[in-house]
């Protein structure tokens, strides 16, 4: 089925699920971006950290899809946080990828003991304003941060990418988004080595709709109103995580599925107040 695209403030859209390419790189990064555009995936997530544009690059050349037809995600480190050194960046994802722009670029962690976030967003701004970057947000937000740089700058951002699967559901992060008009993006939306795949609130449905326990998962995340980013590097599996918009949960399994959240249940403490990554 075509994928549903999700409105996102600035009048952009952007597919409902993404592709996520941490850690793939090299020829076998290329050969897993190459299958997932191959397979139908239109959103493909990158970062500087994850030493894989070049890849991701490489992959979409190879696809020979129309440039326009494919929307790039990209996140700016910690250690470019400065308005020039984020400008820099910027361009530097732009020349890693071959791209003349992005369709998307993150903040990808908020690193508050550095506390240069708001010029980073405040660079993004200006490279959105010249037309190098067609959307622009961030990563691991919390509300605090949001509201500082939407004072700093007037700017809300059309993506905060957090941390979401049953085990951390983000009810709070959700609300805040709905409030403040920002599309919630999940990164490791199946939990990882976490991902409650046999529970019962995952299992019965599986079996009630014959689906896979992972694309219930996925599901759950749609309607929700989570645009997950899953990777796989397995073709068999890029294509059944792709698949999930011919089949709908019940209130009552989305609500079994939500009630799988624990006290903390992040994967490993990232929890944006405290952890940086540079």
């Amino acid at each position: 089925m075509p994928i549903p695209q999700v409105a996102l403030n600035d009048g952009n859209t952007v597919p409902a699920i993404g592709f996520g390419t941490y850690p793939l790189r090299g020829d076998a990064g290329i050969a897993a971006v190459s299958a997932a555009l191959a397979a139908g995936y239109r959103l493909i997530d990158t970062a500087v950290n994850y030493e894989n544009e070049a890849d991701v690059g490489e992959a979409l050349r190879r696809s020979g899809l129309p440039r326009q037809e494919v929307l790039i995600t990209s996140k700016l480190p910690g250690r470019h946080h400065g308005y020039d050194e984020a400008i820099a960046s910027v361009h530097g994802s732009l020349e890693r990828l071959g791209l003349e722009y992005l369709d998307l670029h993150l903040i990808h962690w908020p690193n508050p003991s550095v506390d240069l976030y708001v010029q980073a967003w405040q660079a993004l701004v200006d490279l959105r304003e010249q037309g190098l970057v067609r959307s622009i947000g961030v990563s691991n937000f919390t509300r605090a941060h949001l509201e500082r740089i939407i004072e700093a700058t007037g700017v809300t951002p059309a993506v905060n990418q957090i941390e979401l699967h049953p085990r951390f559901p983000q009810e709070r992060m959700r609300a805040v988004h709905e409030q403040l008009g920002i599309v919630t993006e999940a990164w490791s939306p199946m939990g990882k080595a976490r991902a409650p795949l046999a529970e019962p609130a995952v299992m019965a449905p599986a079996r009630r709709l014959g689906v896979t326990p992972g694309q219930v998962i996925l599901r759950w995340h749609i309607q929700i109103g989570s645009l997950p980013i899953p990777k796989s590097g397995t073709i068999s599996r890029q294509r059944e995580n792709l698949d999930i918009f011919g089949f709908e949960l019940t209130d009552d399994e989305v609500a079994a599925i939500s009630g799988l959240a624990e006290p903390d249940g992040r994967l490993f403490g990232g929890d944006p107040e405290v952890h940086e990554e540079m």
